[in-house]
């Protein structure tokens, strides 16, 4: 594609970005391509799913009146042809063709060269675009490439179009809030009925939701006061950098200035919220506009001034959250939803308040989520399509089984849905007579239980549900809560508080592990793919004094408890490992001499997470006491999956089979070595894997508490033999819906059809 073509096809996405609708979008995309590709035609057809018909909603060229009007049956037509091969139809002369279908309203008979393209989103037919000449002509590759970029653009806009349920792009529009359903990925089971309360970050405009004005008065005033606010910054910065900067370089202030001018964007930004907008909204919107009319314009230092605008308006909007500090309102059974959500902020909300989470971003087994599991708040992750900005105040269910959300729901859809929670409340008062047993099969094989923790909650729970010990304590979940590193004695308060509830039992703390979905909020690291980055082991080995630290704040925790266990994350290499115990050692004989004490040494493991370590067990066995796998992370990196893609969430499976069988290994390997072997990723705590690992010997399953109890109940009912059975039929498996659909049956059979979220009776949506 020549630069002038992708300077044009810039310049129609900008266009068609800015549209105030979608029919405004599609007009906008017919009369840029006609003129770009000198084609007499260029239309729209948008598939109808619920009559299965191509409906003709824009074009330039054929007879306006049948825009809207004409349609064509999916198997019609060559436009039928195009949706059908889900490929590109380049004809000479259309009307040899044996598909070809006349269609007079149009007019369409006076051209004979065609080339049309499928609009795709996601592997599914959204509509196709055609254009057409009266002479024959045999488009070239440039063309068909250029169409192909121009539909991958406009399949988002039509899926969101669609998705957003406010333009039903085959009716007209209606005021009334029309019950809308959204899928997404089961993050953390059950079901909840609510309101949503909107999260997003400080001052970022995309994120800032619609919401109607309580008190106009007071939003005009909170603007007149961000405004002045504004101002002043901006001479603030001019006058420190008159002595750095030459008067045309701080020519910028000056723009800004006149911009903040009341005439200029304070009028526009009032007039928004004397129409009822709040004020936070009311800035987004006028940035938002004037940011699509600066990128459209021709001069490339006019388009480059966008940045500026959208600085401007995050500067409006800072100080209008800290005038606004009740800007997220949680109230009981708050559904709590955004792009994303990091541990860190969630963990700083009214947790009591927060009925659900929603993201449209992140994956089933992100970090924030297995966090909302061991809360037992039931969450939904990837909902890509969820208009999350025009839901502020929305009535929601969420089914975190199914994945579904259901926004304005009807009256019966509410009603079953609360019939569900009563039918859950129960079952969780029938689990509570779980808490005091102890795991045994029925042919009488004891199961140990251990409990993932990370906040105090997690171990209170653990505790109570009788878990009998820490398989997995996440320490960069205190790193996380704080502005900045912890310090040793800090560190040191909140280690012996676990080790503590868990005295003469193992606690297996794991060193800290940040990097791709666990963030620090004072220690941000960004890289083009994180998931293969700076992290866990890498991170701590590159920065030993805080190793070091972390390592002696253990060490003195565990001072007359002796009942420390440290786990190393994200190993690759036997080399690792030697670094990371040259410290640990040298951190305890530290230790000792400082505290004039004897200290025994913890038992140190290694954590499986990254395939390479499936081939050095036997080196790193002479090294290290047990071994622990983050099944993961393990499944993501032997899937090649990123875990926090919702795009490839459907790949990501723990009943693939090359997950279960490199399970397998690693546990005959485990044995054959002599060393322990636990498993303290989602699988342990999923009723229908835990069979599976029960099955291969695993000596530990550790968990969420939120899970214990489901855990202990089904492995109370399985016998191992029959586990064993299961897995020598699974292992010879070679589909993953296959295997999961084949545990779930076994467990419906043997009367547990509670512990099988699928099984759950749910309303036609």
């Amino acid at each position: 594609m020549s630069a002038m073509q992708l300077e044009t096809l810039r310049r129609i996405v900008q266009e068609v970005d800015a549209a105030a609708s979608l029919h405004e979008a599609l007009e906008v995309m017919v009369e840029q391509v006609a003129e770009a590709m000198g084609s007499e035609v260029c239309s729209v057809y948008l598939l109808d799913e619920r009559n299965q018909r191509y409906v003709l909603m824009a074009s330039k060229g054929l007879n306006i009146e049948s825009v809207g009007v004409v349609s064509l049956a999916t198997g019609e037509g060559l436009v039928g042809l195009v949706g059908q091969r889900e490929e590109i139809v380049n004809l000479e002369d259309a009307a040899s063709h044996p598909r070809f279908y006349y269609l007079p309203e149009t007019g369409e008979d006076l051209y004979k060269s065609f080339l049309g393209v499928p609009i795709m989103y996601r592997r599914k037919v959204m509509g196709v675009m055609v254009v057409q000449n009266r002479e024959r002509r045999a488009y070239s590759e440039a063309a068909e490439s250029f169409l192909v970029t121009l539909c991958a653009q406009l399949s988002g806009a039509i899926a969101h179009a669609h998705a957003v349920g406010q333009v039903d792009v085959f009716r007209k529009p209606s005021l009334a809030k029309s019950s809308k359903m959204f899928q997404g990925v089961p993050g953390a089971g059950g079901v909840a009925i609510g309101r949503a309360v909107v999260f997003y970050p400080p001052a970022d405009l995309d994120a800032v939701p619609d919401r109607q004005a309580e008190d106009i008065t007071e939003e005009l005033e909170l603007v007149k006061q961000a405004i002045i606010a504004v101002r002043q910054d901006i001479r603030e910065l001019d006058a420190k950098m008159q002595e750095s900067l030459m008067a045309e370089e701080r020519a910028l202030f000056s723009v800004y200035l006149r911009m903040l001018d009341d005439n200029a964007l304070p009028a526009e930004i009032n007039a928004l919220i004397r129409g009822g907008n709040w004020a936070q909204g009311a800035v987004r919107k006028v940035i938002e506009s004037h940011t699509a009319h600066f990128a459209q314009m021709e001069d490339e230092y006019l388009r480059e001034r966008v940045s500026d605008i959208r600085d401007l308006g995050r500067r409006i909007l800072a100080r209008l959250q800290t005038a606004d500090d009740q800007h997220r309102e949680f109230n009981e059974d708050s559904i709590l939803i955004g792009e994303e959500i990091t541990t860190a902020a969630l963990v700083e909300m009214p947790l009591n308040h927060i009925a659900a989470i929603v993201t449209t971003e992140g994956a089933a087994n992100s970090h924030m989520v297995i966090v909302a599991r061991a809360l037992g708040i039931p969450t939904v992750v990837g909902v890509t399509e969820l208009p999350v900005t025009a839901l502020d105040d929305a009535e929601m269910i969420v089914d975190a089984h199914q994945g579904r959300i259901f926004v304005h729901p009807i009256r019966r859809l509410r009603q079953r849905y609360k019939e569900i929670q009563k039918e859950e409340q129960q079952a969780a008062k029938d689990l509570k007579s779980y808490e005091n047993r102890e795991t045994i099969t029925p042919d009488g094989h004891p199961v140990t239980l251990y409990v993932n923790t990370g906040l105090m909650i997690d171990v209170v729970r653990g505790v109570q549900r009788g878990a009998q010990g820490v398989g997995l304590y996440r320490s960069e979940i205190p790193f996380m809560l704080r502005e900045r590193f912890p310090g040793e004695e800090e560190q040191r308060i909140i280690y012996r508080q676990q080790l503590s509830h868990f005295a003469n039992k193992p606690v297996v703390m794991r060193t800290l592990d940040i990097g791709a979905d666990k963030d620090l909020p004072y220690f941000s690291i960004k890289e083009e793919n994180s998931a293969l980055g700076w992290r866990g082991i890498r991170f701590t080995l590159d920065h030993p004094e805080i190793f070091s630290s972390q390592i002696r704040a253990m060490l003195k925790a565990s001072i007359g408890l002796n009942n420390l266990h440290i786990l190393l994350p994200m190993v690759t290499s036997v080399t690792e490992v030697e670094e990371a115990l040259y410290l640990l050692y040298r951190s305890l004989a530290e230790v000792q001499e400082e505290e004039q004490v004897k200290i025994a040494m913890p038992k140190v493991g290694v954590m499986i997470e990254v395939p390479s370590i499936l081939l050095q067990m036997r080196d790193l066995a002479e090294l290290v006491d047990f071994f622990s796998v983050g099944s993961n992370d393990l499944t993501q990196y032997l899937l090649a999956v990123d875990r926090n893609n919702p795009r490839v969430a459907g790949l990501y499976s723990s009943y693939h089979p090359a997950v279960l069988r490199a399970l397998n290994f690693l546990v005959r390997e485990a044995h054959h070595l002599n060393k322990p072997i636990s498993i303290c990723g989602e699988m342990a705590g999923e009723p229908t894997t835990a069979i599976l690992m029960m099955a291969m010997g695993f000596n530990v399953l550790s968990m969420s508490s939120s899970n214990i109890l489901r855990i202990r109940k089904t492995l109370s009912h399985v016998p191992l033999a029959d586990a064993k059975s299961l897995l020598h039929e699974v292992l010879k498996m070679d589909s993953a819906p296959v295997i999961k659909s084949w545990l779930e049956h076994y467990l419906i059979k043997q009367g547990l059809g509670d512990m099988v979220k699928s099984n759950l009776a749910l309303p036609n949506g």
